[in-house]
């Protein structure tokens, strides 16, 4: 029984990440932590790292809380929770950071009609260098009036 609410929890907790993603980028990253998210629009540095990434370390250390909980306290639920965390934050550093802004060459010809409405998607929102305007959307779910041939 416990297996099956492990992978519930899992489950529900990486596709909640998709509503907070949405939600802190629309919220927070362009809305009072602008300061942070600004470089990620518009390069203003030569280092490869971004005021941005504090948002990555945020729900690293979420996660990294929740494993602790179910390790040193009687909390079983913070195993499934930390891992969809987790997984989550590794799928959108697998699609964000290395897929669509190529921090690692990766991926680079990958060709299908999935990838480029997402890359389609994500060009459409930075264009737009400020604050202001910026259609925000998940990893998983995004409009589909981007993806055409």
């Amino acid at each position: 029984m416990y297996i099956f609410l492990w992978i519930l929890i899992f489950l529900s907790t990486f596709l909640f990440m998709e509503f907070m993603a949405w939600f802190t980028h629309k919220y927070v990253m362009h809305g009072f932590l602008w300061s942070l998210h600004k470089d990620h629009h518009k390069k203003d540095h030569d280092s490869w790292f971004e005021r941005n990434d504090v948002f990555f370390i945020f729900y690293a250390v979420v996660s990294i809380v929740f494993f602790l909980l179910w390790k040193y306290t009687s909390f079983w639920a913070g195993l499934p929770l930390g891992l969809g965390i987790f997984a989550y934050g590794l799928s959108y550093f697998l699609v964000h950071d290395i897929f669509i802004h190529q921090r690692f060459k990766l991926f680079r010809n990958t060709n299908n009609w999935y990838a480029k409405g997402v890359r389609r998607a994500h060009k459409m929102h930075h264009k737009h260098l400020g604050k202001k305007d910026g259609e925000c959307f998940g990893m998983l779910f995004v409009p589909f009036k981007y993806f055409r041939k």
